[in-house]
């Protein structure tokens, strides 16, 4: 059941974009120079020697900088970005302007390939972030398969761009408070035209895979970076959630440069080279990455133990256009390995009730401190025209949510395709 919307102000993410007019190439080249002042930068090129758009460019996300970095590296090319419907908040006319692609996160978007199959025939570059979120911990997120169908499917070379020292300048968990870091971008092009033609998709997967491979707390600590504003670790308890000491989830908290669990009273210190040490007894994890790593794979125990489901009243808010966000008032969220998510709620009277199965979602969006409705951790269930973001009544259980719609979807999918291979056989 949909929601009883007064008006249906839908966007129509289904049309293609315009190409970007030659001067917007310059101008947004001028925007991010001046966005840029003031940061030391370094944007290095890898094995372009030759290369010409039309290409597919795959770029890490940490930061809204990224952007930026990207705009100066390509200039004076035309860009086609993908971006999440609420990037069009209050601008579509602008995102359409520029030749934005429309979409919903982790949604199946057909329209979605036939634009970027559009802007790759017209001979320009396509950006997109496949991993569809800011890193959380600075390190790989969840990838999918189809870029090496798409990658196939288009015949394009095939550019990465890896982004180091933006997620330091600004994580996720508090991008609001920013840092002193180097920003260096690298674009490297991993395969040729003439490469992707011959290697099969999932060879196009493995190598863009082992491209995407970053951490920035070891970059930072190969490279001897100082990040020494003693307010660093404010807000890194969004992440590290679980106490690895007294194994309580969302009983962590931070402040100043310290992580500490409110129920048994361990902390920690983050230091300035980024590294962890406990200020009593063991040090359990001196590398972020690894806390984190620890953490999903305390969730995917409890998946396959059968013990993890989710359920909580949630305060939601749509995003069915541009223009404003539908207050929905108070609704039910579940989350288990059967049935996905189900969000079940009423609105002008009358039910609704949005379900997404475990295949149907490869990932999650999770906002932390979202800027637009009101600054708390939400979730964003998307389906193909409509998105529901979702404030939790209980603290700090966005990120566990993500690794399980990740480990949920990974079981059902490998499931799915050994399936598929004994009928074929």
């Amino acid at each position: 059941m949909d929601v009883n919307y007064k008006k249906d102000r839908r966007y129509n993410t289904a049309k293609f974009p315009i190409r970007q007019p030659w001067y917007l190439t310059w101008l947004i080249w001028l925007l991010s120079k001046i966005v840029l002042l003031g940061k030391k930068h370094k944007v290095e090129k890898i094995n372009f020697e030759g290369l010409k758009p039309p290409y597919l460019l795959l770029s890490n996300h940490m930061s809204f900088i990224d952007f930026e970095l990207v705009a100066m590296a390509t200039h004076p090319h035309r860009v086609n970005n993908v971006v999440n419907i609420d990037g069009y908040y209050l601008r579509p006319w602008l995102m359409e302007w520029i030749g934005a692609i429309c979409t919903r996160k982790f949604t199946t978007d057909l329209h979605l390939v036939k634009s970027i199959r559009h802007v790759l025939k017209r001979g320009d570059i396509l950006c997109m972030y496949p991993e569809a979120r800011y890193s959380p911990c600075g390190t790989t997120s969840y990838l999918p398969d189809s870029l090496g169908y798409l990658a196939k499917m288009n015949k394009v070379p095939v550019v990465v761009a890896i982004h180091r020292g933006n997620y330091l300048h600004a994580p996720f968990w508090n991008f609001r408070k920013k840092r002193k870091a180097v920003h260096h971008t690298t674009l490297t092009q991993i395969l040729t035209a003439e490469q992707v033609a011959s290697m099969s998709a999932d060879e196009i997967n493995a190598a863009i895979a082992s491209a995407f491979v970053y951490d920035e707390y070891r970059y930072q600590k190969e490279n001897d970076i100082r990040i020494t504003e003693p307010y660093r670790a404010e807000g890194m308890h969004k992440i590290l959630y679980q106490c690895p000491h007294c194994m309580q989830e969302s009983q962590m908290a931070s402040e100043g440069t310290e992580l500490y669990c409110t129920a048994c009273g361990k902390r920690w210190t983050l230091n300035e080279d980024g590294t962890l040490t406990a200020l009593n007894g063991e040090t359990e994890f001196s590398h972020v990455p690894d806390w984190f790593a620890w953490e999903r794979e305390q969730v995917r125990l409890q998946i396959e133990r059968g013990e993890y489901a989710f359920s909580d009243e949630v305060d939601v808010h749509s995003m069915p256009g541009c223009w404003r966000f539908e207050p929905l008032g108070t609704a039910r969220l579940t989350h288990d390995p059967q049935n996905g998510f189900i969000l079940e709620g009423f609105y002008r009277d009358k039910p609704y009730r949005i379900q997404r199965m475990p295949l149907e979602t490869n990932s999650l969006h999770v906002e932390y401190d979202f800027p637009h409705i009101k600054p708390f951790d939400c979730v964003d269930i998307s389906t193909e025209n409509d998105s529901f973001y979702c404030f939790p009544t209980k603290q700090n259980v966005v990120t566990k949510l993500a690794f399980a719609t990740e480990i949920i979807y990974l079981r059902e999918y490998a499931k799915s395709r050994k399936r598929r291979e004994r009928k074929a056989t």
